[in-house]
């Protein structure tokens, strides 16, 4: 399973990398984020424990994950690995790129499934990655450039 969410936000690269990474703040920024903490804190990543909403109209399905959190503030890309919940195996990359137009922000997801026999990649390929996966963190993009282009602190 490969999904690719991207947007451009009109921002410094270094504001954009700066709430990218603040992921604590998550939650107030971003209405579907039930909570974010660092279970452990290393160079500037760390174990990380998340969890969000993803909606389905006015119903409310709870998620969460624990992720290793990792991020190269030369190249500009976060990247996490999931360790624990239903997605644990996932690989992330986040890659920032300043353009004429803002920062291009990307985000891929790749995962081979749960260990469900039979249909783990099936599920996650028709259900976990298009619905969950992406709905989650188009949303988290999109928040993320409300944000950062109202220019608040």
């Amino acid at each position: 399973m490969v999904t690719i969410d991207g947007v451009v936000i009109r921002a410094s690269v270094d504001r954009v990398l700066d709430l990218a990474t603040d992921v604590e703040r998550w939650p107030d920024i971003l209405a579907h984020y039930r909570w974010v903490r660092f279970l452990q804190r290393r160079n500037g990543g760390g174990t990380v424990e998340m969890a969000a909403w993803r909606p389905f109209g006015p119903v409310r399905y709870p998620t969460w994950w624990v992720s290793e959190m990792t991020v190269d503030q030369p190249a500009r890309e976060i990247r996490y690995r999931h360790v624990r919940g239903i997605t644990s195996g996932m690989d992330v990359v986040w890659r920032l790129t300043p353009g004429a137009d803002g920062v291009e922000v990307t985000v891929v997801h790749q995962w081979g499934g749960p260990p469900w026999p039979f249909v783990g990649g099936l599920a996650a390929r028709v259900v976990i990655g298009p619905v969950f996966v992406h709905g989650i963190a188009a949303r988290t993009l999109a928040g993320l450039k409300r944000f950062a282009e109202e220019a608040r602190p």
